[in-house]
């Protein structure tokens, strides 16, 4: 065989694309059945193209172009910028250098993937990728096999950190340069992320140095040190993990693990209220700024007297941003009621969780039929957004429960790194948008739980399969939240009814207000969305609904009748990691 260059090769060589390259030389039996070889190719390719262009969705384009997603994020939310990018041609290599070339600078040839290589402006990417026959996909970098793992390196082969733009957020490679993002990045410490769950495997490597507090909060006897269930480290390792292989949504976070479940996953509500005091006391001292919840209670109730929402309305109003998790309790795609605390919440962030079907395309993403969405009893909508929950990876100690339940065997995931295993539920959506509001925050300090609310839900992906409000506004955007500008305020009509707190310094909500209010208009809450248009959902009319006051049995406390500090409470709070 003579030796190939750039342009030519002595051989024709079969693609997986778009059949045998133009040009070949053979006889012409070896030609007749090359024809019929390229006919039944053509045939499995069209067959094959189907279901793939219906998993393009926004990002293909003409009869046979296909724009990566990242590259359609890019020029959507950074047109001015420059992105490096491979576009391969089937009509060869020359034809993809030329296309490439005529947006800039000359590109390269790479021959043996009949492509180009070179840069191009984000805003003439979607017009790039018109020309029929033309696959553009990212220059990404690419690391080593062997050797040993470079420090400092982040990467995830996981869909949802691309689905979700984590990947673009994180800090850039030591060898990159301002062709590696289209967007801001994460350039030292994240703020910390308090994790209230069942402990953290602590000495791991995916948290090296980060753990800057650990307590023990549980009151249950069946509690071993660390992380006996496995949960939170799951959970953290989503949200702040920096393993290079199962990169978190926020490696660089500060994390604080409290410790409030026993090694069955159980947790009384009196010690996440615990938590939470701590959390209060001491957000200051470690920089917590985001609290992550997966969990809920047993107990159905109203947000108007329950004391863990009157917790996390406490965290919220004094700066810290509460992330909470949906529920795993779903009703197979129709609605239930959403009455456990602290999802209930209409100040914190409630999470809901989506099966990407291991693609980044929204097109295919949807709600599985676990994941639980509603209304409250006091008639808010939640959750409010949603992030990928399904088969997500995470770290987990080996001799945990999670790690040696004989159920979930198959589940495990053997690394270098350590023990990791992979779990469905709202419990692991929840620690995606914790990460991703610690990256918002380190990029945007001076931003607000109100605003940050806000950055999340005017910048969510809609999500054309989902019906209704199952999966809040849809799916969460990184690097769409970081760009947001003009941010309103989802809980302006919860505000109106903020007061001091009669007992202690800060704010507390008037329930007692409100529900005269809400009784008496249901546009109480119109002034939170009436200028805003969140997405296809149509949130502003969905938002809240006026319930049925006389069917809810909810004594008229007032914030002040409730000392949750020192509240004794003896209902259970189950953790759900479905793993289906």
């Amino acid at each position: 065989m003579r030796e190939a260059n750039d342009g030519e090769r002595g051989e024709s060589r079969a693609s997986g694309l778009w059949g045998a390259k133009r040009g070949g030389q053979g006889s012409s039996t070896g030609r007749k059945r090359g024809a019929i070889r390229r006919g039944l190719l053509l045939f499995f390719l069209l067959v094959l193209a189907a279901p793939l262009a219906a998993g393009a969705g926004r990002g293909s384009k003409g009869p046979a172009g296909y724009l990566a997603p990242s590259l359609q994020r890019a020029a959507d939310q950074r047109p001015d910028s420059t992105v490096r990018v491979i576009v391969q041609s089937a009509d060869g290599a020359g034809a993809a250098q030329d296309a490439l070339s005529a947006y800039g600078e000359r590109a390269q040839k790479l021959g043996i993937v009949d492509a180009a290589v070179g840069s191009i402006r984000a805003h003439d990417l979607t017009q790039l990728a018109e020309d029929p026959g033309l696959v553009v996909t990212p220059d990404n970098p690419v690391t080593l096999d062997a050797g040993p793992k470079q420090s400092g390196a982040y990467g995830s082969s996981e869909t949802w950190t691309q689905a979700v733009g984590a990947d673009q957020l994180w800090p850039a490679p030591p060898d990159c340069n301002h062709k590696c993002s289209v967007g801001p990045r994460v350039t030292g410490p994240a703020p910390t992320i308090a994790f209230v769950d069942s402990g953290i495997d602590s000495g791991r490597a995916d948290f090296a140095g980060r753990v800057l507090a650990d307590v023990n909060l549980s009151s249950l006897p069946n509690n071993s040190p660390g992380d006996g269930f496995g949960h939170g480290t799951v959970v953290a390792g989503v949200a702040a993990g920096a393993s290079p292989d199962f990169t978190g949504a926020a490696p660089t976070a500060g994390i604080v693990s409290l410790d409030v479940m026993d090694d069955d996953g159980m947790a009384q509500t009196s010690d996440v209220i615990r938590a939470a005091q701590w959390i209060l006391q001491n957000r200051t001292q470690y920089g917590i700024r985001v609290a992550n919840f997966s969990l809920h209670s047993d107990t159905p109730s109203s947000f108007r007297w329950d004391p863990l929402d009157k917790a996390i309305e406490k965290l919220w109003l004094s700066g810290v941003v509460v992330i909470a998790s949906a529920g795993n309790y779903g009703n197979g795609g129709r609605p239930v009621q959403m009455g456990y605390a602290p999802a209930n919440d209409p100040f914190a962030i409630t999470v809901g969780a989506l099966d990407l079907h291991n693609s980044t395309n929204t097109e295919r993403a949807d709600v599985p039929n676990w994941s639980a969405w509603g209304y409250t009893f006091d008639g808010f909508a939640k959750p409010e957004l949603s992030a990928p929950g399904r088969a997500i990876v995470g770290p987990v100690p080996a001799g945990s429960t999670l790690a040696t339940d004989p159920k979930l065997k198959g589940h495990l995931v053997p690394d270098t790194d350590g023990s990791y295993i992979r779990l469905s539920g709202t419990s692991i959506s929840a620690p995606i948008v914790s990460g991703i509001v610690s990256d918002l925050l380190a990029l945007r300090p001076a931003l607000t739980p109100d605003q940050v609310k806000g950055a999340l839900m005017l910048s969510a992906q809609t999500l054309r399969k989902v019906r209704g409000f199952a999966a809040g506004v849809g799916e969460i955007s990184g690097p769409a939240a970081v760009a947001a500008r003009m941010l309103p305020n989802p809980n302006r009509g919860l505000d109106r009814f903020l007061v001091q707190d009669p007992s202690g310094d800060g704010l507390v909500f008037d329930d007692v207000s409100w529900l005269a209010a809400a009784k008496t208009s249901r546009a109480w809450n119109d002034v939170s969305w009436s200028d805003v248009s969140w997405s296809d959902a149509a949130w502003s009319v969905i938002s809240w609904s006026a319930v049925s006051w006389s069917d809810v049995s909810w004594s008229d406390v007032s914030w002040s009748d409730v000392s949750w500090s020192d509240v004794s409470w003896s209902d259970a709070v189950n953790v759900y990691g479905d793993v289906g």
